[in-house]
């Protein structure tokens, strides 16, 4: 299901490649067989995609990126140019190493920073946001902010990407947030759950 329209020429894309409309593949990306990239997202130049990944609807990879085997993408999620994602913690060139990779998981709406990276084995939570050039080596909580190498905790960010003041409300939409464990849940999303 590959809408050619939208593929660039110069696209390498494999047999057993999933692509759904509306996605858009520009120069020089190599999408390798078994990928499966949702509707409406746009793959800059020079991507690679390898067998196996899960991409979602609406995302957006920025050039030079590479996602390997073990890296899903949820709906709406931000990857900044030159960020890098790892699968295996202790590569080593004369072993496969593929038994050893771990998934790592960018949840609905997160955002990842130019030049970040993303070491396997982690979960980035919902609407999260990681500053450029971070170093994340741990799960990130939803909506928060994580900055530096390694990524720590320096904010909360809300869901249209605004930073999060003491009282938890998002100065562009008006929504109130409230802590959890999980990070921070919109109390509109909880409203709307429970009615």
């Amino acid at each position: 299901m590959k809408d050619i329209g939208n593929i660039h020429p110069s696209a390498n894309i494999s047999d057993g490649v999933l692509i759904y409309p509306s996605t858009r593949v520009w120069q020089h990306c190599i999408i390798l067989s078994g990928a499966l990239i949702g509707t409406n997202c746009k793959l800059g130049h020079n991507v690679f995609v390898e067998g196996g990944v899960r991409i979602g609807n609406g995302v957006t990879i920025k050039d030079n990126v590479a996602i390997y085997e073990g890296v899903k993408l949820d709906d709406d999620v931000f990857i900044g140019p030159n960020v890098v994602f790892t699968n295996v913690r202790r590569p080593r060139a004369f072993r496969s190493g593929k038994e050893a990779f771990l998934p790592t998981n960018l949840a609905c709406g997160a955002t990842i920073g130019a030049n970040a990276t993303i070491v396997c084995g982690v979960k980035v939570g919902r609407y999260a946001m990681v500053g450029a050039g971070a170093v994340v080596t741990r799960d990130v909580v939803d909506h928060a902010l994580v900055t530096g190498n390694p990524a720590r905790r320096s904010g909360w960010v809300s869901m249209s990407g605004h930073t999060l003041n003491d009282d938890f409300r998002c100065p562009e939409t008006g929504v109130q947030y409230r802590k959890e464990e999980s990070g921070l849940v919109s109390l509109d999303d909880t409203m709307r759950v429970t009615s």
